[in-house]
């Protein structure tokens, strides 16, 4: 008993140690203990035993307080969680059923790790996956969506607003197309002008 809970308090603290680092607001480990998705990754770590022992109710349950207390961080007890995983802003993250998400990734705020909809999941055979695999070390920005049984290797940046429904080999990034700037009036014509990075 005595060991579970120091294994408990060290997770803990390992916890507010990766806020700090990865969050550049953060000034301290007391400061760290207000980051929003802290309380649905804790409640997480009890969900997920209940869950695999077959006591959905409950584990829903803590689940949707989790959901509650962190803001709308919405972690699926049967998710597999990797340590040291950071969700900056905690706001409108969703991990879902059957995701597996590796050790020291970072996920920022309105991210989705899902399935592709309902109506394909139905037609999976059972057992199949219907979630993604995050690799260690992956970084997932804004807005971005990682659907289906797809795999994102070790290393992998998926930039802001991806949409991602294939596998991305180790190491590589995904980046959503650049946005255009239309409206400009010069000497009575419209201008478009496009990022450097698009020309």
């Amino acid at each position: 008993m005595i060991g579970v809970m120091l294994a408990a308090g060290a997770r803990l603290r390992e916890d507010l140690r990766v806020v700090v680092e990865r969050d550049p607001a953060v000034r301290g480990r007391s400061e760290a203990l207000l980051a929003p998705h802290l309380p649905a990754l804790w409640l997480h770590r009890v969900s997920h035993p209940l869950h695999m022992r077959g006591h959905r109710f409950p584990a829903r349950l803590l689940s949707l307080l989790g959901r509650f207390l962190s803001g709308g961080v919405d972690i699926h007890p049967g998710a597999r969680l990797g340590r040291r995983l950071f969700i900056d802003h905690g706001a409108a993250v969703v991990i879902g059923e059957d995701a597996v998400i590796g050790t020291d990734v970072t996920l920022y705020h309105q991210v989705t790790i899902g399935a592709v909809g309902w109506w394909k999941d139905r037609r999976r055979k059972p057992g199949e996956r219907r979630h993604p695999t995050l690799g260690d070390r992956v970084v997932v920005g804004v807005s971005a969506s990682v659907l289906g049984p797809v795999q994102v290797g070790d290393d992998c940046v998926i930039g802001a607003h991806s949409l991602v429904t294939g596998d991305v080999p180790a190491g590589h990034s995904v980046r959503a197309a650049g946005s255009e700037i239309h409206g400009g009036r010069k000497n009575g014509t419209s201008v478009t002008h496009f990022p450097a990075s698009m020309k």
